[in-house]
This record gives C-alpha cells, structure tokens and sequence, in this order.
C-alpha cells in the first residue's frame, strides 16, 4: 500500500513539470536537451523532498502531536495552489543554458520539498519515495517534451487539473484515514 500512495503522490507531484514540459516541448531543439531536463528535474524531486523530511523530522515533530495531519493539509494547499495556477496563463522562456535547467527544475520541484516536511514528520520512507518521485517527474517531464506539440492540444492544463485532483484525494486521505 505504501508503494501506491507514493506512486499516486509521485504522479500528482509530476503534473506541474508535465504541463509546463508539454509548453516547452513545443520550442524544443533536440532531445539531448530533453534528456537533459528531465534528467534534472528527476534529481530534482527526489532531493527536495530528502531536504524537506530532514526539516520536517527535526522541527515538525516537536511541535506537532498527529503529524498525519501535517502531510493531508500540505497536500491540501498544494491541490488548491495548483487549482489556481490553471487560470495563469504560463509564459515560456526559452531553455538556452544550464541556469535555465535548474531554475526549470527547482520551480517544478518545490511542492515535493513541502511534501518531504510532512514525511519527515511522519516517519515515511523518504528514499523510497523520492525514487518514486524521480522516475515519475522524469517519465513525465520526458513524454511531456518530446510529445509537446501533439500534448499541448489534447492535455493542456488538463494535466494539471488531474494533479490537482489527485493530490486533493491523497490530502483526505491522510487527514481522515
């Protein structure tokens, strides 16, 4: 069961780089820089929910008495703040150095920082689900790029939509579980 709920959140995490790749994908030169980019994004998550658990472990769970709850409001927030952002038209730059590649990969990453806080307070098997998450956004961020074009008109924010969905259930989840 554990293997799923991280598979589920790893999926949810990953539409945002999924959406924005799908925009990128439609300005892409080659696929060493998709490669490239989705590499970086995969390292990406599962780093920052590492560095998030690291938090959460040594300041959350001094504070906090159901940690569970932690984890389902952070999911929350991050289902509604993604619910939001489909109204934003997204505006894209074009992928030209290694800086651009970070700043895509960090931005895309940052909600699975905060799902690491609530992990660390939790106790969850932080390693396993940040590999999770790695070959998620990767697979995502990936199929994204090079399918960009065709994507782009049949997903759109559609994708996002679904994360958001996701994310939401998985917040019940653990706030009533």
């Amino acid at each position: 069961m554990e293997l799923f709920r991280y598979f589920l959140i790893g999926i949810g995490l990953s539409m945002d780089a999924f959406s924005l790749s799908i925009l990128y994908g439609l300005f892409l030169k080659n696929k060493k820089l998709a490669l490239i980019l989705s590499s970086s994004v995969g390292i990406f998550h599962f780093f920052m929910p590492f560095f998030g658990s690291l938090l959460g472990s040594f300041y959350i769970s001094k504070f906090l008495t159901h940690p569970n709850y932690l984890v389902g409001i952070i999911l929350f927030i991050l289902s509604i703040e993604m619910l939001f952002s489909l109204k934003e038209e997204e505006k894209v730059n074009p992928i030209e150095n290694i800086f651009h590649v970070l700043f895509f990969a960090f931005t895309v990453s940052l909600d699975s920082f905060s799902v690491g806080l609530g992990f660390g307070a939790t106790h969850e098997n932080v390693y396993l689900a940040g590999a999770i998450f790695t070959l998620c956004s990767f697979s995502f961020t990936y199929c994204g790029l090079l399918f960009g074009k065709k994507l782009h008109q049949s997903f759109g924010k559609k994708a996002n939509l679904f994360g958001c969905i996701l994310l939401f259930f998985l917040a019940l989840y653990y706030l009533f579980g």
